[in-house]
């Protein structure tokens, strides 16, 4: 079901997510800047990429094993992963995923002891959703979504964010503020990112009404691709 959202701060989505996040106990500063362009937990893919031009069919993808040697998930292998990307839960993993142009796509963390309150609730759009079996724990199955809801600044839209979630979709016209976790051992973790409706995106035109027309473009089409392909390793 779908709302229409024509308004609220997008960067409050961020702010809200950072808040509802804590680091196991345990946790300490990363070590120096990791960032590997076609990176993986040896700095090399774990498959060979194929030839082929950006946006094609035939576009170069590899897969990236998690350091801790847990989680593969596949992306464009001229998108550049840096790990870690910052301070990360004793045990985790913290990597962030970027285009060529340097635009943070998404972050990958786990090992997160995660918590929220849903004290107001607003009007919220799903724009997008496919369940993820392959991450289903303990008779839960995470979604994958992209959705938004409507804040009280009518100059922007938004926030939007695409994500993994375990938690229940919304029953009614309003929901809680956008929490994208799921279960995973030994207590969470999170892949995703924002989507900024203001942000020129190449396919889509910046404004209140791209976020249906950001779903059809490259960018997105390989973000939800990449964040789809997140799987255990047997």
């Amino acid at each position: 079901m779908r709302h229409p959202i024509r308004s609220a701060a997008t960067l409050s989505l961020l702010l809200f997510l950072g808040a509802c996040v804590q680091p196991a106990p345990g946790s300490s500063p990363s070590g120096a800047d990791g960032a590997t362009p076609g990176g993986s937990a040896s700095d090399t893919p774990t498959t060979a990429p194929s030839s082929g031009t950006p946006g094609s069919s035939a576009e170069a993808w590899a897969a990236y094993k998690t350091k801790d040697g847990t989680l593969t998930f596949d992306y464009p292998a001229r998108w550049t992963i840096t790990d870690p990307a910052g301070q990360a839960a004793a045990g985790g993993v913290f990597l962030s995923v970027s285009n060529e142009a340097g635009k943070q796509l998404a972050t990958l963390r786990t090992n997160m002891v995660a918590g929220s309150e849903c004290t107001t609730k607003s009007p919220y759009s799903l724009l997008d959703s496919e369940p993820l079996p392959a991450l289903a724990q303990k008779g839960s199955t995470p979604r994958f979504v992209f959705e938004g809801r409507q804040g009280t600044d009518p100059a922007t839209p938004g926030p939007f964010a695409y994500g993994i979630t375990s938690s229940p979709a919304p029953s009614g016209p309003d929901a809680c503020p956008i929490f994208h976790f799921f279960g995973w051992p030994p207590s969470g973790a999170a892949f995703g990112g924002a989507y900024n409706p203001m942000e020129a995106v190449e396919g889509a035109t910046p404004g209140p009404d791209t976020p249906e027309a950001y779903m059809d473009t490259q960018e997105y089409k390989d973000i939800k691709r990449m964040i789809t392909s997140l799987r255990p390793n047997s």
